[in-house]
């Protein structure tokens, strides 16, 4: 099986995936430590892809990044089937693996298939550099699963080679670029007119900011695109998702006139597409009307009705940005949490009176949709580490005794070293630390929970600090909790393998809210529902209040709203449920 080179998009330290390219030298050990963060395409997947995209015995075909080659052993498995001598494998089928025991694994997996003849079908190279070396390679069929590494993790030269290419073909890379959008960039360049793609890729590709030049890219590039997901993930124990891209009628040249056809299909299971004919499964997916220059490819989940109300709504007068009312920014960033964020025990223990800023530093801490001063009280007499170690300007210059002991053994401890730290001075003074007139949820599970702070605690980055602009904080939230911001924040929001809708600061200000705050359900009312676990009643109340009575929708409207928030959330639910059953089977 050939590695998925996947990892945990926030993992504290970026692991390098089973086909990651690195030069000799500095880089020599990869061999060893490159299956860390790694995960296995199934046989069932590579041959089904293959089975989809190689579809005569004329077709040549690449893989770019071979690992141990199940896609090189499913693709010489299609061309023999369709009459191709294994002699003539080599002219029909090429991988390349930098790793030297990946590609010798590759050739011994193709040996019983192709004999003496599997040594000619690996070059053990670097994609980028073979890319470049040759002149103007031209494929039929390019089939696969890139690494996915991030930008900072790729090593030189590679990464400058990469990017090149990405430059030459018009897209403008960036350091947030993951190192598998070049290699798809590579692919698609590497196409006769006519040809096929058959991609095992990060459900990114759907979502994120990074990858949207690479939408646009392809689909002014194909005539028709593909993407199957699946509510259970493809690769057990990890928490990345990942879809299937089947690209087809590759142009001649990029036309930005292209009538791309674009269609979703979402799974329930592996099998359920492992176990179905290519074309028949294909046939049941609804084409998209894509608008690839403003949009994340995401909304496909949802049916063409459904797509076109929520774009109808984003365009209307009654409609505007949560920007149009309040800005939404990070929490405060300590750089170490160990030892800025404390408990109300640890403050005394240490002596820190004076020196510390109510602080929420979990989601968890937000019960209701609102926080009060006797709220936060509550979370400090339980031993919750709400206390923000917050030393000012002036107060630096003039230290306690105590306070000097406790920041000495941060600096024993090496606290002072770390990256947001180090570029501090002092390093023991945070930055952005104020206090906003709300709070709104990075990470969700059901929704998107905005809370009035009426406390005057801050938060740490785990929880978004909102602003308002000028109208009364409490309006601004009231007015979040509706199908309308929800069904929203599931389209401008990413969501990982785990199954958790997360929000990023711009995200959140694009989130869909009612133009005029004309009223809402009382706050306080809000808060006694939330907290009781009837959010359900205070939508239905917002639904008539808000989108009805002051927006003007219909009821049939409001049905279709709260439709688009179910479907997607229900969606990303049903992995998080399937993960954690994956997590539990592997505990027994």
């Amino acid at each position: 099986m050939t590695s998925a080179r996947t990892t945990n998009p926030r993992a504290t330290k970026s692991k390098v995936g089973a086909s990651a390219v690195a030069p000799r030298g500095r880089f020599a050990d990869l061999d060893k430590d490159k299956l860390r963060g790694g995960y296995y395409t199934s046989a069932q997947v590579a041959e089904w892809l293959c089975g989809w995209a190689i579809q005569s015995a004329d077709n040549t075909v690449l893989e770019p990044s071979c690992g141990d080659g199940a896609f090189l052993e499913a693709a010489a498995r299609r061309l023999l089937s369709l009459g191709v001598t294994p002699a003539k494998v080599p002219h029909h089928l090429t991988g390349v693996e930098i790793v030297t025991a990946e590609a010798r694994a590759a050739m011994d997996r193709l040996r019983p298939s192709v004999g003496k003849w599997a040594d000619k079908v690996v070059c053990n190279c670097d994609f980028f550099g073979w890319w470049q070396g040759i002149d103007q390679p031209s494929f039929d069929v390019i089939v696969g699963n890139p690494p996915f590494i991030r930008y900072q993790s790729f090593p030189e030269p590679h990464r400058t080679r990469a990017m090149a290419i990405m430059g030459d073909q018009g897209l403008k890379p960036n350091r947030l670029t993951n190192i598998w959008v070049p290699f798809v960039v590579a692919a698609t360049a590497s196409l006769k007119p006519g040809g096929r793609l058959a991609l095992v890729l990060p459900a990114e590709i759907l979502q994120v900011t990074y990858a949207a030049q690479l939408r646009s890219y392809l689909s002014d590039h194909f005539r028709r695109i593909d993407v199957i997901a699946c509510n259970e993930l493809f690769f057990e124990n990890a928490e990345q998702e990942v879809v299937l891209l089947l690209a087809d009628g590759a142009l001649a040249s990029a036309s930005e006139g292209n009538d791309c056809r674009v269609a979703l299909t979402a799974a329930e299971t592996v099998s359920d597409i492992t176990n179905s004919k290519p074309a028949l499964l294909l046939e049941r997916a609804e084409v998209k009307t894509i608008r690839h220059d403003s949009e994340k490819w995401l909304k496909y989940f949802l049916d063409n009705r459904q797509i076109t109300f929520m774009r109808a709504l984003k365009e209307a007068a009654i409609t505007a940005p949560m920007s149009a009312h309040a800005s939404i920014d990070v929490g405060v960033v300590t750089g170490k949490n160990e030892f800025f964020v404390l408990s109300a025990d640890q403050v005394a223990a240490l002596g820190l009176e004076g020196y510390t800023t109510p602080l929420v530093s979990r989601s968890a801490q937000l019960k209701g949709s609102q926080l009060g001063k006797a709220d936060w009280k509550s979370l400090a007499a339980a031993g919750d580490r709400v206390h923000l170690l917050n030393i000012s300007h002036m107060q630096a210059g003039k230290l306690n005794a105590k306070l000097r002991r406790y920041i000495e053994e941060g600096e024993r401890k090496e606290f002072h070293t770390g990256y947001k730290c180090s570029i501090r001075e002092p390093w023991y003074l945070v930055p952005s630390v104020w206090v906003p007139d709300g709070f709104a949820f990075r990470q969700i599970y059901d929704f998107p929970r905005m809370v009035l702070n009426a406390s005057g605690a801050t938060s740490t980055d785990t929880i978004h600090r909102l602003r308002s602009k000028g109208a009364k904080p409490e309006r601004v939230i009231a007015n979040t909790y509706t199908w309308l911001t929800a069904a929203s924040a599931e389209i401008e929001g990413r969501s990982y393998g785990g199954g958790v809708l997360e929000l990023e600061p711009t995200e959140a200000e694009r989130l869909m809210m009612p133009a005029k705050l004309n009223g809402a359900m009382p706050l306080t009312e809000v808060d006694q529902l939330v907290r009781t676990g009837r959010l359900d009643s205070v939508l239905e109340e917002n639904a008539r209040i808000v989108l009805r009575d002051h927006m003007g929708l219909s009821a049939a409207d409001c049905a279709l709203l709260r439709s688009v928030w179910t479907k997607m959330r229900d969606r990303r639910n049903s992995r998080r449920r399937g993960a954690r059953r994956a997590a539990q089977g592997d505990a027994a």
